[in-house]
C-alpha cells in the first residue's frame, strides 16, 4: 500500500509500506522498530520528518523509484570520543537541497547535536563548526580541521580535506566515509551522540576503487548492512562474470582504532592506531557463515604516516561482527586484478534490520558484546572469538614483540581451502608494524590465511626484526584439532621444533628479515626429533630468596649453555658446561630487579627450552 501521512504518527511496532509520503508539517516517530518501505520515501515539505529512535532503522526494498523531497530523516548514532581521536564514518542521509530522485552527497553540517530529553525528543541543536583544533561536547563543537576522505590511494599524503578550514559545507560523495575527531574534556573519553538529518540514501550506491589501493567508505543506510552479503555481491568478489563495469574487492574490510585512553595530542606521531581485518565465508543456504578476525597492532604513526620504531601501545580490544551498524567507516581494498574505472558496490540487499546491542552487530567502539541475542551469541565463545562448525579447524598465532606489543595471526583450515588466494577465508595485512610478524603468499603479507589441512604441511611465517629484542610464539583458540595432535613452530636454522600447545618458544633475535627460517608444522622430522619427554622434563626455576636460577635436567640431556637475556634482547649472562649434571644454578644477585629471558641449549642438537622469569632482589 502506499501511505500518506498527514498528521503525527507514532511506530511502537513493526511498519511495512510499499511507499511512505509525509506532507505538510507531519511527522512519523519510530521507536524500537523496524520501518520497511519497498520503493520510495517521500518527505515531501521541508518540515516533513521521519525520526528514528532506540535502534529503530529503516529499511527500504526492490523499488526503483528513488527517495524525494526536502524534508529530513533524523537518525542517532553515538561513539566514545576523545578530541584526539579519529572515527571512521559514513553518513546514512544525504542533502536535501534538491527535489530529486538520486541520493544527495553529505555535507558534514547535517551533523546535529541532539537534545536527547525525554521531554523533547526529536528537536536537535545545530552543530558548531571551528577552525580551532579542539572540539567540545556541549555544545556540540566539531572542528573542521579532522574531518578528511581516502579514495584509491595507499599514500598517507593523499588524503583529501571533507572541508576547508571553519567551513563544513563541501560535498562528501555518497557511501564515502569520512574521518571525524571527538570531544571530550581535557583528554578524557565521554560517549557522543550525533544526529545525522537528511535525506535517507537508497539503492545501489558505488564508490571507486582501483587495484592494490584503498577506499575509505562504509554503511551509508539508515539500517544496519550485512557485510556477508557486501563482500559476497557478485559485483564486489570479481570472481563471476557480471554485466557491470570491472570490479572485485580483495574480500576484507578494515576498522580504524584508536587509542582513545592514551590519546592527548593532535600531533601524529603521538597517535597509537591500527586497523583490524574482517572477513567472512558466503552464506549457505542456510544464511550461515564463518566470521574471521583479527584486532588491530597498535603502533605509533610517523608525520609522514609510516610506522615509527618507538614501541606500540599493544593490540586493539575492539570488535567487529556480521552486521555493520549505522554510520560505521571502514577501508576496503581494490583487488590486484581489476581495471581503471573499477567501483565497489553497496545495495539495498545488503541491508538488514539487526540492532547494535545484538551479539553480531557492533559500533566499532569497545569490545562489550551484548547477550542479548541468544542465537548470536552462541556463535562466540567467552572471550569473543568466532566459533567455526565441525569441518573447519583454526588456531591464533600471537607473536610478541619485546613484551611491548603483538602481531595476532589467524590460520583457517577447510578441504575448499587452495594454495592460492581464498575469498573470504584470508585477508591480507592492511598496515605495517616496524618489527612485524605475517603469514606470506604470492610474496603478499598476510594476517588470515587458509589451507587445506595435512599433518604434512609446512606454513611459512615471515619475521621483520627492527632492532635485536626477544620475540616470543604463542597460539590459542584452537579448534577442531585432535587432542593429540600437537602444532609445532620449527626454528630452521637451530632445527628446534617447540609444540606451542603446551609451551611458548621464546628466541632473541637480531635486527634483520626472517623470510625463511620460522615456520608451523605438525609432526617432526624424525631424524632430527629428540623425545619430547626429555625436552619438557628440563625445569627452569628462579628463586629471589636465594637469588639464584636453578635449571632442573633430571633425564640427563647433554646441556651446553644456559644465557640470561633482558628485555632489550641483551645477554646479561651465561653459564657454559662440559659436563652433564641433574642441576645448574646462577647466581641473579647482581641483576637489577625486571623481566628476563633464560635460554637453554644442548650439544647433541642444538635444542632449547626458553623460559621468562622475574628477578626481584
Amino acid at each position: 500500500m502506499k501511505l500518506s501521512f498527514f498528521a503525527c504518527l507514532m511506530l511502537f511496532f513493526s511498519f511495512s509500506f510499499a511507499q511512505l509520503s509525509v506532507r505538510n508539517d507531519a511527522f512519523v516517530f519510530v521507536n524500537d522498530e523496524v520501518l520497511f518501505v519497498n520503493d520510495d520515501v517521500n518527505l515531501e515539505e521541508a518540515d516533513s520528518k521521519i525520526y528514528l529512535r532506540d535502534e529503530s532503522q529503516l529499511i527500504q526494498g526492490t523499488g526503483t523509484t528513488g527517495n524525494s523531497g526536502v524534508g529530513e530523516l533524523s537518525v542517532y548514532q553515538n561513539s566514545e570520543v576523545n578530541q584526539f581521536a579519529y572515527h571512521y564514518w559514513c553518513s546514512p542521509v544525504g542533502g536535501v537541497l534538491s527535489n530529486t530522485l538520486t541520493n544527495n552527497a553529505f555535507q558534514i553540517n547535517q551533523v546535529d547535536d541532539p537534545l536527547l530529553s525525554t521531554l523533547d525528543p526529536i528537536d536537535s541543536n545545530d552543530a558548531i563548526f571551528t577552525s580551532a583544533y579542539d572540539g567540545s561536547s556541549s555544545p556540540l563543537t566539531i572542528s573542521t580541521r579532522w574531518l578528511w576522505m581516502f579514495v584509491t590511494s595507499d599514500e598517507y599524503s593523499e588524503w583529501i580535506p571533507a572541508t576547508n578550514p571553519g567551513n563544513p559545507n563541501i560535498d562528501v560523495t555518497t557511501g564515502l566515509g569520512f574521518t571525524m575527531k571527538g570531544m571530550g574534556p581535557n583528554g578524557g573519553t565521554i560517549i557522543q551522540n550525533y544526529d545525522f538529518r537528511g535525506k535517507p540514501n537508497n539503492g545501489t550506491i558505488t564508490n571507486s576503487i582501483a587495484a592494490e589501493q584503498f577506499t575509505l567508505i562504509g554503511n551509508p543506510y539508515p539500517s544496519a548492512l550485512d557485510a556477508a552479503d557486501f563482500l559476497w555481491d557478485p559485483q564486489n568478489t570479481n570472481l563471476d562474470e557480471v554485466n557491470a563495469p570491472p570490479a572485485g574487492t580483495t574480500g576484507a574490510i578494515y576498522y580504524w582504532e584508536q587509542d582513545v585512553t592514551n590519546s592527548n595530542s593532535h600531533y601524529l606521531d603521538t597517535y597509537v592506531g591500527g586497523y583490524a581485518s574482517y572477513t567472512c565465508t558466503e552464506p549457505d543456504g542456510s544464511d550461515n557463515i564463518v566470521e574471521s578476525f583479527v584486532p588491530a597492532t597498535m603502533i605509533f604513526y610517523l608525520s609522514d604516516g609510516s610506522p615509527a620504531a618507538t614501541p606500540p601501545n599493544g593490540t586493539g580490544g575492539r570488535v567487529a561482527r556480521r552486521y555493520i551498524p549505522v554510520g560505521q567507516g571502514f577501508m576496503v581494498e581494490g583487488a590486484e586484478s581489476i581495471a581503471p574505472g573499477s567501483l565497489v558496490y553497496v545495495k539495498n540487499s545488503h541491508r538488514d534490520y539487526v540492532k547494535e546491542t545484538a551479539a553480531n552487530s557492533q559500533f566499532f567502539r569497545s569490545a562489550n558484546v551484548s547477550t542479548s541475542d541468544t542465537d548470536a551469541t552462541n556463535q562466540y565463545d567467552e572471550n569473543g572469538n568466532f566459533i567455526v562448525p565441525d569441518d573447519y579447524k583454526r588456531f591464533r598465532m600471537i607473536v610478541s614483540f619485546n613484551e611491548l606489543y603483538s602481531r595476532e595471526l589467524l590460520a583457517n583450515f577447510h578441504d575448499s581451502a587452495s594454495e592460492g588466494f581464498d575469498y573470504g577465508l584470508e585477508a591480507k595485512r592492511p598496515s605495517e608494524v616496524e618489527s612485524d610478524a605475517y603469514w606470506i603468499q604470492n610474496n603478499d603479507a598476510y594476517v588470515i590465511q587458509a589451507h587445506s589441512f595435512d599433518v604434512n604441511l609446512k606454513i611459512p611465517l615471515v619475521l621483520e626484526v627492527e632492532e635485536q629484542q626477544p620475540i616470543s610464539f604463542g597460539i590459542y583458540d584452537i579448534q577442531n584439532f585432535d587432542t593429540n595432535q600437537n602444532i609445532y613452530i620449527h626454528d630452521i636454522e637451530t632445527d628446534i621444533y617447540v609444540n606451542l600447545n603446551s609451551q611458548n618458544y621464546h628466541i632473541n633475535l637480531d635486527a634483520g628479515n626472517y623470510t625463511d627460517r620460522f615456520e608451523i608444522v605438525f609432526t617432526t622430522e624424525s631424524t632430527l626429533s629428540i623425545d619430547e619427554l626429555d625436552i619438557t622434563s628440563l625445569t627452569i626455576l628462579q628463586d629471589n630468596g636465594k637469588h639464584q636460577l636453578t635449571v632442573q635436567n633430571p633425564n640427563s640431556l647433554d646441556i651446553k649453555s644456559v644465557e640470561i637475556f633482558d628485555v632489550a634482547g641483551k645477554q646479561i649472562l651465561k653459564g657454559n658446561y662440559n659436563a652433564i649434571e641433574e642441576q645448574y644454578n646462577l647466581s641473579t644477585l647482581n641483576l637489577s630487579d625486571g623481566v628476563y629471558v633464560v635460554n637453554v641449549s644442548m650439544y647433541s642438537n642444538t635444542k632449547a627450552k626458553s623460559k621468562k622469569i622475574i628477578v626481584k632482589n
